[in-house]
């Protein structure tokens, strides 16, 4: 080979390697290999939605590629108008109008920034290909620096579009304030990590009148935030209904480019209370969460407890909503069962007395001594459901004793739930501080109940009836006795009896 030619090789494999690196877009999601498309299951539904949803979430956790695979990757198709072959999401035939915002003015920078751009003393390296970076007197570079105390943060990327025009990308943090997310309308906002309610909803106005879309890519490690709860009402995944939003999680099983020895290294790491948050993408427990406990610890599949064991309920009562809570007590053991639950607003005490008692009326119930008047006739709440359901006993209602009650049963293995209880487990999700340091008084009626049953109920938990054991079991009115699990020594025969009852709601 002559000198020339090796030049000429030489000087190919040099342009070669400029192009691979300045066109990092083109080479994700290829149709084969270790990392093919289809793999990434999630990141392709995300894309899909973006034709039937104009606000849209990627509930990641974290190394799956939820900023530069999902958010990002979507964003510099928009504004180059340059799509893939294989994509079946929304498309935007003019120049766009977006917005990429982070965190803090440092994390924006580091994190995005970097990602559309690359380093800049490396331009044209990150998402967004060289060639595509409109170019100017006015803007060198391809974007528009601004002043911060962040070094060399960028303000606005100008992107060519494929149609001739010219897209901006203009970049923000929430650092910046609610302020800074007011003015012109939006084609597309790209929020990476979660806002807070004020600044998302004004995203949402800037993008509601050009049918424009939000694209929200978040490890959910501050718990039930209200954003979050925006996208899952009551702390529960819903079925993603056209022009409604949509939500998909992501896990580290949905990476193929993580191998196994990163998830082991990386699963050492991280803090136990943050693990399901970092590698299932399922949010935390939050640094307000009042019980920072995993569900999973306190909740048994529903089982048939003996009608031997005590009963009794809390109760929390309101206008927007009533609710009680029943408990079984294991003496024997110290053990709890939060076993049923009733949560009903917007109707008269009559109502709800009918229904807390048709659980059964010889259950003792607690409940918070301090309620108000009821609007119409001034008696005191407590007062009127104890003529209606007799039995009820004015609860212990030190908040931050009762809590710490809680918290220790919780915690030492002496407080279950039914798994059927799922009115429970919504509230526990979101029960949490706020920054005063209380616990915020939103959605908490089943937890109030619970904190009553811990702090006062015990006491006055009861056993069933004799005649109320005999009906369950159709035994005579004389052969009950509590002492002995329900039935005189000689008469004691599960087998026959069917001692331990049914978990039913009648009684």
């Amino acid at each position: 080979m002559s000198r020339v030619d090796q030049e000429e090789l030489y000087r190919l494999l040099v342009e070669k390697e400029r192009r691979v690196k300045t066109r990092k877009i083109y080479s994700m999601y290829p149709e084969e290999g270790p990392l093919r498309r289809e793999l990434y299951v999630p990141h392709m539904k995300f894309f899909e939605a973006g034709r039937l949803h104009n606000e849209r979430a990627f509930r990641a956790a974290h190394r799956v590629g939820k900023t530069e695979g999902t958010g990002g990757f979507e964003l510099v198709c928009h504004a180059t108008g340059r799509y893939p072959g294989w994509w079946v999401g929304r498309r935007f035939k003019k120049p766009i109008k977006a917005w990429a915002c982070g965190d803090t003015n440092q994390t924006t920078k580091d994190i995005l920034q970097y990602k559309l751009l690359g380093p800049l003393e490396d331009v044209g390296t990150g998402l967004i290909p060289y060639t595509d970076l409109s170019r100017t007197k006015t803007h060198p570079e391809g974007f528009k620096r601004k002043s911060s105390n962040v070094p060399d943060t960028v303000e606005t990327i100008f992107v060519k579009h494929i149609s001739g025009g010219i897209s901006e990308v203009g970049v923000r943090s929430y650092e910046q304030g609610v302020k800074a997310f007011y003015g012109t309308e939006q084609d597309v906002i790209l929020l990476d990590e979660e806002p807070t309610l004020d600044i998302y909803t004004q995203c949402l106005i800037r993008t509601m009148t050009v049918d424009g879309i939000i694209m929200l890519t978040f490890t959910p490690l501050v718990g039930m935030s209200e954003v979050v709860l925006s996208y899952m009402p009551d702390g529960r995944d819903v079925e993603n209904k056209e022009g409604g939003k949509f939500l998909i999680g992501a896990t580290w099983e949905d990476a193929p480019h993580l191998t196994r020895e990163q998830k082991d290294r990386l699963w050492g790491s991280i803090p136990v209370r943050l693990r399901d948050a970092m590698t299932k993408g399922i949010p935390s427990l939050g640094k307000g969460a009042i019980y920072p406990i995993s569900e999973e610890a306190l909740l048994v599949d529903d089982f048939k407890f003996p009608d031997y064991l005590p009963r009794v309920y809390g109760l929390d009562m309101g206008w927007n909503a009533t609710a009680a809570l029943w408990a079984a007590v294991d003496r024997d053991n110290d053990i709890v069962y939060l076993t049923s639950e009733y949560k009903q607003g917007f109707s008269e005490p009559p109502v709800h007395a009918h229904a807390i008692k048709s659980r059964g009326d010889w259950i003792p119930g607690v409940s918070d001594p301090s309620k108000g008047t009821s609007q119409r006739d001034g008696e005191k709440l407590l007062e009127e459901y104890q003529k209606l359901l007799g039995n009820l006993h004015p609860a212990e209602n030190a908040v931050e004793a009762g809590i710490h009650e809680v918290w220790m049963r919780m915690s030492t293995g002496r407080l279950k739930v039914f798994r059927s209880l799922v009115q429970w487990l919504a509230e526990f999700r979101v029960y949490r501080r706020g920054n005063d340091g209380k616990p915020v008084k939103e959605n908490d009626h089943l937890m109030d109940d619970m904190r009553y049953i811990i702090s006062s109920g015990l006491a006055v938990a009861k056993v069933m009836p004799i005649r109320m054991f005999g009906l369950r079991n159709n035994l005579p009115v004389n052969t009950y006795n509590p002492l002995t699990f329900g039935l005189k020594p000689n008469e004691y025969d599960p087998l026959s009896h069917g001692l331990g009852g049914r978990n039913d709601q009648s009684f």
